[in-house]
């Protein structure tokens, strides 16, 4: 990716930290949870965050 506006950049930075808040917030509430099922439900969405946290990371590589 050779040029990225400036406006990019911004929404790129907004989604990134979105999904970094919600993989924190994710992993927090498994930590929490008693029951398995939920437990893993929130495990799996944390993971879920993360992964497009890292994926749109790459486009800023």
């Amino acid at each position: 990716m050779n040029e990225i506006s400036e406006l990019d950049l911004q929404n790129l930075r907004h989604l990134i930290g979105g999904f970094d808040t919600t993989h924190c917030k994710m992993d927090e509430y498994a930590r929490q949870a008693t029951d398995a099922q939920v437990k893993q439900f929130f495990q799996k969405s944390a993971q879920s965050a993360a992964d497009c946290k890292n994926q749109l990371m790459q486009y800023l590589q």
